[in-house]
């Protein structure tokens, strides 16, 4: 409001100052168009009678504004109105020098304020000359009265100018300070609340449906966090009450060796799934927005995926399952652990879902500098409330399988390698049954 007062005073302050020099002037042009008519009715009758013959009196001139003397060549006054007749109104050189209507400004003595004169030429038998003359207090009078007026309506219209703008600038920033409150009663034990958008399609508006759009998401992912930590809360206690349990019953009486190893082992299986599990929990943790860092390394996309079969070999054996493989030889760059992961993870979710006959293939292919691992398999595919969601943590593994000893974090993982790769992973089941997952990494190279 201060910036906005002070411009609308400059603003006002030049305003006020173009009318003033503008009513000045037009002032003046009145004043001197008086002039050239009455020194044109002089010259005419200079002309017709002679200049010492010319009639200057009252009835055309007021004597106390407005007057007029004739002078010869010689500069001596031929004829003058009583109000000027003590001496000529301008020197002899003064006139002599004029050829054509010129006008001076001159102090007249006997006349108030700056006297206005019009020196007209006259071509008679002789030189001579037409002055004519009249007093600017007029002007003066009426540019006075006009100083006062702006300078008493400028700080008026200033002050209403500012109280508006103050009103106004209330009125536009009441739905500012509104939201403002409302963002401020905002919290983490209320996230639902938003801010009430004012119902004009203003900047303002805009603004707060902006910020309540970012306010769903902010809710969003806290949701999203609470859900993970409660589900990851769950994970961890399952195996530690197992392992806590296989513990205390050991310890309650005297065993024998063949129940310490029966304990043990049950105890090392669940130390398993808690150590997969905090390593699963920790490449989530590293990643930033989905990214994980990668580092390119170059490898045949063939024997890169050859390799990953034979680690699987063991268990699509024991399970029946028939695993294929089927990839060009291809150089690639890639994160060669990372992407190793990732198919681990995709082979591993196949082998336990296809069933004791099934197949499972594992396709490699390379188009357009991305590369796309197909990991397709006959068993029951996922399941309709968890496919849209495969790919969140505890949700594609153990909420699509329920398996107990996975962490429920393998699908999720998978998706962050993808991303990280400037990819992306998706999910879809076949009608006649089975499901596909293909995994579209781009080439580091």
């Amino acid at each position: 409001m201060l910036v906005f007062a002070v411009s609308t005073a400059v603003t006002l302050a030049a305003v006020g100052a173009f009318v003033y020099a503008r009513t000045a002037a037009d002032l003046l042009d009145t004043v001197d168009a008086g002039l050239r008519s009455r020194a044109a009715i002089l010259v005419v009758d200079a002309r017709a009678n002679g200049p010492a013959n010319v009639n200057i009196g009252t009835g055309l001139i007021e004597p106390d504004e407005a007057f007029a003397q004739i002078v010869d060549a010689s500069g001596t006054v031929v004829r003058s109105n009583d109000i000027v007749s003590g001496a000529p109104m301008l020197s002899a050189d003064a006139v002599g020098a004029v050829t054509e209507p010129t006008f001076f400004d001159r102090h007249i003595p006997g006349i108030d304020n700056i006297t206005r004169l019009l020196v007209a030429p006259v071509r008679t038998g002789g030189r001579a000359a037409v002055i004519v003359g009249t007093s600017l207090q007029d002007r003066a009078d009426q540019l006075l009265q006009l100083g006062l007026t702006l300078a008493i309506g400028i700080p008026i219209a200033l002050v209403l100018l500012s109280l508006a703008g103050w009103l106004l600038a209330g009125a536009a920033l009441r739905p500012v300070e509104r939201m403002r409150r409302e963002a401020a009663a905002i919290s983490s034990s209320d996230p639902e609340g938003r801010l009430t958008l004012p119902p004009a399609d203003d900047e303002i508006t805009r603004l707060g449906a902006t910020m309540n759009a970012m306010l769903d998401r902010i809710q969003a992912s806290v949701e999203r966090e609470r859900r993970f930590v409660d589900d990851a809360s769950h994970e961890l206690r399952t195996p530690l009450s197992i392992l806590k349990a296989e513990l205390e019953l050991a310890l309650a009486r005297p065993r024998s060796p063949g129940e310490l190893t029966a304990a043990l082992r049950s105890a090392a299986v669940e130390t398993d799934h808690l150590v997969r599990l905090a390593e699963d929990l920790l490449v989530l943790a590293r990643s930033h927005d989905g990214h994980l860092p990668v580092r390119g390394e170059d490898a045949d996309l063939r024997e890169l995926l050859e390799g990953i079969a034979v680690r699987h070999r063991s268990r699509t054996v024991a399970a029946g399952v028939n695993l294929s493989v089927e990839a060009p030889p291809a150089a690639v760059r890639v994160d060669v652990g990372r992407l190793r992961q990732a198919t681990d993870d995709l082979l591993d979710n196949a082998v336990r879902h296809t069933p004791r006959g099934g197949q499972i293939d594992v396709t490699g292919t390379i188009v357009d500098g991305e590369i796309q691992l197909v990991v397709q398999d006959s068993g029951p595919g996922f399941s309709p409330e968890v496919l849209s969601r495969a790919f969140e943590p505890f949700v594609g593994t153990a909420g699509a399988y329920g398996d107990r000893g996975r962490s429920g974090l393998g699908l999720a993982i998978v998706r962050v390698i993808a991303e990280a790769h400037g990819g992306d992973v998706r999910a879809e089941n076949f009608p006649a049954g089975g499901a596909r997952v293909t995994l579209t990494v781009r080439d580091l190279g």
